[in-house]
């Protein structure tokens, strides 16, 4: 009797584990439907704009990346110095055929701007087939002139050319150049007592000797001694003033500030002289009273060479 009640017993708990055990998969399959759905309403979308997107991706390629009819034939240049449009096709490193839309325009532009000589360059996509670029050139208005020695221990001047912000330049290839041979690389205003280490192309002058210099031949352009004499020659090896040389042998030293006011009175004392008949030797503009003056005679004076060959300062545009 006891063992069937304890028989009877063990069936009831079977059943009932079975009956546990199936309503536990029928949960854990119902929350895996359930993960399942959220799954799909929440990746669905993504992966359906994921389809779209390398759908327009393909697209965009076999229309516009890859089609023909936007090769470039054209590559419009124009520059406002005088470098040759050819010249600066080959730096900006473009090849007709190229696509346009395929063709990185920041690095056309790094290209260029690389080069010394080049200022800014703008360039832009005109449809369906020309790329246009826009070059502003950088404008020499003095030279340092170093001296070295070449492998055979021969003497060699090296010229470097400095723009107003004080940007060291190469001496322009005349092959590269539309200006004409007599007036390519003309002699410019010397600076002298320029360390050599300090020169390195593509890069500015920083010491306040040399950007003071830049100042005063930036300056004499527009001065009332414009015309009237030639700055040949800057010396800044002296600290706090700059030594200047005139073509007519005159030497003025002028400090490193106030250079317009300076200049107007170098032509108070250059009118002085002209009704005294009398040039200037030298004269010390860095002293701000009692100014000192050494006088020769006109006379004596070397006659006034004529001014060198230069470049129009009135800027061209090549097509």
């Amino acid at each position: 009797m006891w063992f069937k009640r304890e028989q009877k017993n063990r069936r009831l708990h079977r059943n009932h584990v079975l009956d546990v055990k199936l309503r536990s998969d029928q949960v854990r399959a119902n929350r895996l439907r359930m993960a399942l759905i959220i799954f799909m309403l929440v990746a669905g979308p993504f992966f359906g704009f994921y389809l779209l997107w390398k759908a327009g991706e393909v697209a965009l390629d076999r229309l516009v990346y890859q089609n023909g009819d936007f090769a470039i034939q054209q590559v419009d240049v124009q520059t406002d110095g005088y470098i040759a449009p050819e010249q600066l096709r080959r730096w900006a490193g473009v090849k007709p055929g190229q696509n346009l839309f395929k063709l990185d325009l920041a690095e056309v532009k790094r290209n260029l701007e690389m080069q010394s000589l080049i200022a800014s360059v703008s360039v832009e996509r005109v449809l369906p087939h020309i790329l246009k670029i826009r070059v502003s050139e950088r404008y020499p208005i003095a030279q340092v002139n170093v001296v070295g020695k070449d492998a055979t221990g021969a003497i060699t001047v090296t010229v470097f050319q400095l723009d107003a912000q004080g940007m060291v330049m190469p001496l322009l290839d005349p092959r590269l150049s539309t200006m004409p041979v007599g007036q390519t690389n003309a002699p410019l205003p010397i600076i002298a007592g320029v360390n050599p280490y300090q020169l390195q192309l593509n890069h500015r002058v920083e010491l306040p000797q040399v950007q003071a210099a830049l100042m005063l031949l930036s300056n004499f352009e527009h001065s009332p001694m414009a015309g009237l004499v030639d700055l040949r020659r800057v010396d800044v090896s002296v600290t706090g003033v700059l030594v200047a040389t005139t073509a007519q042998g005159s030497e003025i030293t002028f400090s490193l500030e106030n250079l317009d006011q300076q200049l107007a009175r170098w032509r108070l004392i250059y009118d002085l002289g002209v009704r005294q008949q009398k040039t200037i030797a030298a004269v010390d503009l860095a002293v701000a009273n009692n100014v000192p003056v050494r006088w020769m005679m006109t006379s004596g004076a070397p006659e006034p060479q004529p001014r060198p060959s230069t470049p129009a300062r009135t800027r061209r545009r090549h097509v």
